[in-house]
């Protein structure tokens, strides 16, 4: 069973910067896509940014384009979530997500494709 756990979230003002960090653990990591997700009070989880098991292709939400940048580190067996221009709905637990399917061709956006971390709570205030 793989673990995860992520680290660096915290409270940030609108407009700043955050980089999330999550370690992985439990099996080769390199055969995984993995991903962030977040969910905000009352409402559902989202994914926000996906990378697939080579580290070729990554994908979206479209509210975090252009902010936020997925990456990994197959060496160290991390992923992170680098996140600029904050705002104030970018408030949320953010949770890394690692594939359940070994190399699964076409990433995947939906939350049973996952395991999941404990979630890091991102906080933008003014």
């Amino acid at each position: 069973q793989v673990q995860l756990v992520e680290s660096g979230g915290g409270f940030v003002q609108v407009g700043g910067s955050l980089i999330l960090s999550c370690a992985a653990s439990g099996r080769t990591f390199s055969n995984y896509g993995m991903g962030w997700f977040r969910q905000a009070p009352g409402k559902e989880r989202e994914f926000v940014a996906l990378i697939s098991w080579s580290g070729g292709s990554t994908f979206y939400t479209d509210s975090v384009k252009g902010r936020f940048t997925i990456s990994r580190d197959n060496a160290k067996k991390l992923v992170y979530l680098q996140m600029n221009s904050l705002k104030f709905e970018d408030t949320a637990v953010y949770f890394c997500a690692a594939d359940r399917n070994y190399r699964r061709p076409v990433i995947s956006s939906s939350s049973s494709s996952y395991y999941w971390g404990q979630g890091t709570q991102v906080t933008v205030s003014s």
